[in-house]
């Protein structure tokens, strides 16, 4: 066990990991060694921060929390805190059942953590962060919470509604984490075409992301987690004009039956789904579209399913997620539909579906081959450089692969990199010299 060393693990999305950084940047200040997701945990403080978006991810959370109990009983663990959206959202049950925890904090009260370790910290910069990612990348939360109510969602049962963040607080953190050696930033948001509404009773959206891409070394931007009822026009302008901002959005889309669409308290048609679809493509030539699909709704029958194939053959999405829906209590859904649809037809469906997308998705690579693309590079692993294109996210999205043998190449620097080969998942290249 290690005297004055905290051991921080993040279950869940980026936004969580971003709230972790922060922590860790606090207590790094405070004086304490911090770690990240240790594969050897040993320090004498242990802080989880939980996911409790769907039931996969709350079990997770559970057993990660019950490991750590079990370090604790045997001595190898002075304290253990939980934070994030797990214990947000079941608080007093959490007190009740697992008593070895020191104590709880939910999704937004955690930097009280700071002053339960009895250590005074008072610089004013919320956003500063102790970076767990790659130097040259960052994920940057724009607000927190959700005004749309959709069915299934229980992440505004545990975030609350929207609230933006203000604009001038955003670019200083981007300033702050340029100075640190980041050139690439991963927009976020639980649904980031709303950001502004509340503050400046306006989308904002594009303003800021023109205004981050006017900041001297950002060098990508990338957006995730857009929504789209009332997709904002003047972002696509800005998609397509600048140069810094990938030509990448993902929009989570979930269906396009509209049937299925209205039952999810999604106020978008399948017409008008088809047509964003068109107008996205259209207003940004070579555009990269991710999006994510739900099979099993409540109410789904076979045409709607037919209805939803349809549509991802006719699409031919750059990259698609898709789940099966699970029930999450004190949603909509879970109050008002009965799940009738059973685990082995959502399964069929699921599997259906993502095997028309992996056709899809190996044709669209298969294109790629004799094009050149610019490249940074994230990593080493074995024998190759692992880098990414504009159109590819960390962790999610494609990687291409770069012989070590091929050159001297330096982590977080760009390269034209001709594609060779190509899978389904991965690309093969050779920097054009």
């Amino acid at each position: 066990m290690i005297k004055n060393r905290v051991d921080v693990i993040t279950m869940g999305c980026s936004k969580n990991l971003v709230d972790s950084e922060q922590l860790m940047h606090r207590l790094s200040e405070c004086g304490y060694e911090v770690t990240h997701d240790c594969e050897m945990p040993e320090g004498e403080i242990a802080v989880i921060n939980t996911c409790g978006f769907i039931g996969d991810a709350k079990e997770e959370s559970i057993n990660m929390i019950l490991e750590f109990c079990q370090r604790k009983e045997q001595g190898d663990l002075n304290r253990l805190y939980v934070m994030g959206c797990l214990s947000e959202r079941y608080l007093d049950e959490l007190k009740e059942e697992i008593s070895l925890v020191d104590k709880f904090y939910g999704k937004f009260d955690w930097g009280a953590l700071v002053e339960e370790l009895q250590k005074s910290y008072t610089d004013d910069a919320m956003y500063k962060r102790h970076l767990t990612t790659p130097s040259h990348y960052a994920y940057l939360k724009i607000s927190e919470g959700c005004n749309r109510r959709c069915a299934y969602c229980a992440i505004p049962i545990i975030t609350g509604s929207h609230v933006s963040r203000p604009m001038e607080e955003i670019l200083d953190e981007v300033r702050y984490l340029v100075a640190k050696g980041v050139k690439e930033f991963q927009i976020i948001a639980q649904e980031l075409t709303y950001y502004g509404k509340d503050l400046y009773h306006r989308s904002a959206i594009a303003e800021l992301v023109e205004r981050i891409s006017d900041i001297e070394g950002v060098e990508w931007v990338r957006l995730h987690y857009a929504y789209p009822t009332n997709f904002p026009d003047d972002l696509l302008r800005v998609i397509r004009e600048r140069d810094n901002v990938c030509k990448y959005l993902d929009i989570a889309l979930q269906h396009v039956s509209t049937k299925i669409l209205k039952k999810m308290l999604r106020p978008v048609t399948k017409e008008e789904t088809y047509a964003l679809v068109e107008k996205l493509r259209r207003e940004v030539p070579g555009i990269c579209l991710r999006t994510t699909m739900m099979v099993g709704f409540p109410g789904e029958t076979d045409k709607d399913f037919e209805e939803l194939v349809e549509f991802v053959r006719w699409a031919k999405f750059d990259r698609l997620g898709a789940f099966a829906y699970s029930e999450e209590e004190g949603t909509y859904a879970a109050l008002n539909y009965k799940d009738r649809v059973s685990k082995k037809k959502k399964q069929e469906r699921l599997d259906i579906l993502m095997s028309i997308q992996q056709r899809i998705s190996t044709h669209l690579n298969d294109e790629k081959v004799g094009q050149e693309f610019k490249v940074i590079i994230d990593r080493v692993e074995g024998d190759y450089y692992v880098g990414r294109t504009e159109y590819d996210s960390p962790e999610v999205d494609t990687e291409v692969l770069v012989n070590v043998a091929d050159g001297d190449l330096c982590i977080g620097e760009f390269y034209n990199v001709k594609i060779t080969e190509a899978t389904e998942f991965d690309l093969m290249g050779e920097v054009v010299k």
